[in-house]
């Protein structure tokens, strides 16, 4: 499994940090990877600053559904897994990771016009 991630926004590398001193056995791809993320994905840089993704059995997942991918492999946050994957909570933690996702994304766009 590989968890594509924006390494330049300091308030998501610093969770996925976190993520990687508990487990070493997910492949950890910086988004600012253009090329390697590109390939793996078929994403534009635009959509992966917009959203977590995580790249399992050659499937593309993003957002929510990405986290709880991701925190299913970490067994310490299996039950967080779980937890977001009951419907009603899966749809307030949409909404919820959408807002914030949408913050993180306008404090980091600048990256956009960088990396052109």
């Amino acid at each position: 499994m590989k968890v594509l991630f924006n390494d330049s926004c300091s308030i998501c590398s610093k969770e996925i940090n976190h993520y990687k001193s508990i487990d070493n056995n997910i492949i950890w791809i910086d988004i600012n990877n253009l090329k390697v993320s590109y390939k793996l994905t078929g994403k534009s840089h635009k959509e992966l600053l917009r959203r977590l993704h995580v790249v399992k059995d050659g499937k593309v997942y993003s957002g929510v559904r990405a986290f709880a991918i991701m925190w299913l492999h970490i067994p310490k946050y299996k039950w967080l897994a779980r937890l977001v994957s009951l419907p009603f909570i899966y749809h307030i933690s949409i909404l919820l990771y959408e807002i914030i996702a949408f913050f993180l994304y306008l404090k980091n766009k600048h990256q956009l016009n960088e990396k052109r």
